[in-house]
């Protein structure tokens, strides 16, 4: 798909990697339209086709989800399953209906069988059951896998479907309760840093593994995948290096400049043991290669952080 002059819808297109997505977009020549939860509710099957029938896009990028990090998933998953799986389910009919050109759904990691072997290759993901603690989640997504195919073989429907590694940058979510791994401690360890708290707690034990992905370079492949890629395989985007949880947390304490020590609530789950990506195929099938650095991205996300004040209520979004 040739991005200039073309019109592309972006669901979440007001949250983290929503708008991101969009000025990667725009710089692209694409004229694009963002839209969040307040302009049209994914959960209602009437706003969802209003949204196409006012917009008339030639592409979406679906990214509009229900995400929180482990309590968060624990605590209601019915509503992620509910939530994730509905919104996909109305938005990739609706674009059938509208004869939407080209639909990017971006799905997540957790999908993958908290027992297939690392690295996680896309051939894996029906290897089994999610990890138990995002499963819900992950299932949901999974969904959206199967309905962009059947729509592809049954409708010729061009449905493209990418499988990302854990986000963080700057604007990120920063909420204790929501939000994810980088910027709950980037959080916990200001905080501390702030009140002379010399111990911050964190959960788990610390072994279990993450890959991570800088949230500029994800854009870039949504981007790249909307130009170059038409298959209807699954593809993982991420960096493929492999990162234990309390290695991060070191890094990060380095970077907000916590001094402090770190101990282990080992009552609080771990999640999947170990998490990275076979990355290969986005290479090969749309030239992605993520580009940041990770110690380098945890620290401009620290410095985006505490330009907002290192508040304790979560920052605005950035842009």
């Amino acid at each position: 798909m040739r991005l200039g002059g073309k019109k592309v819808l972006v669901t979440g297109g007001t949250g983290f990697l929503g708008g991101y997505v969009l000025r990667e977009l725009d710089a692209a020549g694409a004229a694009t339209v963002g839209v969040g939860r307040l302009s049209y509710d994914l959960l209602d099957v009437d706003a969802t086709n209003a949204m196409l029938d006012d917009h008339r896009p030639d592409a979406v990028v679906h990214l509009a989800a229900t995400v929180g990090g482990i309590g968060a998933n624990q605590r209601e998953p019915g509503r992620f399953v509910y939530e994730n799986a509905l919104m996909g389910l109305q938005l990739l009919e609706a674009c059938r209906l509208h004869g939407t050109e080209k639909v990017l759904v971006v799905g997540t990691v957790c999908s993958y069988p908290g027992t297939a072997p690392v690295p996680l290759q896309e051939d894996d993901l029906w290897a089994g059951y999610p990890e138990e603690t995002n499963a819900p989640y992950g299932l949901a997504k999974r969904l959206l896998l199967v309905q962009a195919q059947a729509y592809r073989q049954q409708y010729g429907m061009n449905a493209i479907f990418l499988l990302p590694a854990n986000l963080y940058g700057p604007g990120d979510n920063v909420d204790l309760d929501t939000g994810h791994v980088i910027p709950s401690m980037i959080r916990r360890f200001s905080e501390a840093r702030q009140t002379g708290d010399r111990t911050v707690a964190l959960w788990g034990d610390g072994s279990p593994t993450r890959e991570f992905l800088y949230v500029a370079d994800a854009a870039r492949a949504c981007r790249l995948a909307l130009e170059a890629y038409d298959g209807g395989e699954p593809v993982n985007v991420g960096t493929g290096r492999e990162i234990s949880i309390s290695e991060l947390a070191g890094v990060v304490a380095d970077a907000v400049g916590y001094t402090g020590s770190i101990s282990w609530d080992t009552g609080r789950p771990n999640g999947q043991l170990r998490r990275r990506l076979e990355i290969s195929r986005a290479r090969e099938f749309f030239g992605f290669e993520a580009t940041m650095a990770f110690e380098a991205g945890v620290a401009e996300t620290v410095r985006w952080f505490e330009r907002q004040g290192g508040s304790l209520t979560r920052p605005a979004p950035l842009g």
